[in-house]
């Protein structure tokens, strides 16, 4: 059988596009090729994820570019897709399956003073649309695959699940700065506190932190009742061209750095947002949510853990013991952040010493230091 190319491509490679952009860019491409005068594409999917509804991918015709327009689940629901193409010229549009909440393919032809496809471009679009039914229900399965992993393991962890990453005890060493935080006394607030307002107040908790450590760089491992442990992986850039290809000392205390920085920033972020939040509990006649929060930096054995049939993803060794006992000292040393030693000759940052403490289950004295302002 005799078929166009962008038929041809759907068929024979189209589900194996490495994401929606990509498939759109390329399935545009292949109808201009075969001979159809279009402005644009744009691609719609349904995502299951916490804060975004819709994710629709736009292509123009002139440039090849692809971009990326996300609908919220809390906005009303937009047709951001069918209003860019109106904006280029006349649309044609067919949802993909029987889902009236699934995928949804339309493109822009070049303006002709019709407002309309001609009927025989049109009879080639739903054909092209019947023969994307496959590889973009295909698409859309990884997407919806990709969407809760990330909600519910971040993003790099999501990545290296899909890659394969899967047999227990696998895993890789990699220097991180960690960041430990925990409410105060959320066993006494959750006695005296209706089960969905303790939820809210955690909600409210988590946003804050887990917003500051995304904003700069870092990944939420894991929620542990009312505490958050995160990390800002070290990323050392790539070697010059034609060197040996081992970064070079500067480049790694450059990265080094750049971590522990990125977690000074994040709880400097999260306590800011946390007096907000306090300010408007207190207008409510509600108790202030104190918290504690510790950062510490060394290597942590990143990857697989957990029983035979239920895996975890998540950090562990001394680095993660240590910033944990540290954050435990917190309370009896009457301050809001604590920082090790290994962070501090990290950072150019200001910071109160002290001095050195023991720490349960930890052999060596680890020094202490704070922020100034704390």
């Amino acid at each position: 059988m005799d078929l166009p190319s962008s038929l041809a491509w759907l068929v024979d490679e189209a589900a194996a596009s490495p994401g929606p952009e990509r498939f759109l860019a390329e399935l545009g491409r292949r109808l201009l090729s075969d001979g159809l005068l279009l402005a644009g594409g744009a691609l719609t999917l349904s995502v299951p994820h916490p804060i975004i509804a819709r994710r629709t991918w736009l292509w123009r015709a002139e440039t090849g570019a692809v971009i990326e327009a996300l609908g919220f689940a809390a906005a009303p629901e937009s047709e951001a897709g069918r209003d860019w193409l109106a904006g280029l010229g006349p649309v044609w549009e067919e949802r993909i399956g029987p889902s009236e909440d699934g995928l949804l393919l339309g493109w822009a032809g070049i303006a002709n003073g019709a407002g309309v496809f001609a009927a025989d471009d049109a009879a080639r679009l739903r054909d092209v649309a019947r023969f994307a039914g496959a590889p973009l229900a295909a698409l859309a399965a990884r997407e919806a695959r990709a969407a809760l992993l990330e909600a519910y393991l971040g993003r790099r962890s999501a990545a290296r699940v899909q890659a394969g990453a899967l047999a227990r005890g696998t895993g890789e060493t990699i220097r991180a700065a960690l960041l430990c935080a925990d409410l105060r006394d959320f066993t006494a607030l959750s006695e005296v506190t209706e089960p969905h307002a303790m939820i809210s107040a955690l909600d409210a908790w988590f946003d804050r932190v887990a917003g500051a450590v995304h904003a700069f760089g870092g990944e939420v491992l894991k929620f542990i009742g009312d505490g958050v442990l995160a990390i800002f992986p070290v990323a050392v850039a790539s070697a010059e061209p034609g060197g040996d290809g081992a970064p070079q000392g500067d480049d790694v205390a450059r990265a080094d750095r750049n971590a522990c920085e990125a977690a000074l920033r994040a709880v400097a972020a999260s306590r800011a947002g946390m007096a907000h939040f306090d300010q408007l509990r207190q207008a409510q006649g509600l108790a202030p949510l104190p918290f504690g929060a510790a950062l510490h930096f060394g290597e942590i054995l990143w990857g697989n853990i957990g029983a035979a049939d239920r895996l975890d993803f998540t950090a562990i060794g001394p680095a993660v013991n240590l910033v944990s006992r540290l954050e435990g000292l917190c309370k009896p040393l009457g301050r809001s952040v604590l920082i090790s030693g290994a962070v501090a000759a990290n950072t150019g940052a200001a910071l109160t010493p002290l001095g050195e403490h023991a720490l349960r289950g930890i052999a060596e004295p680890c020094a202490v230091f704070a922020l100034p302002e704390d």
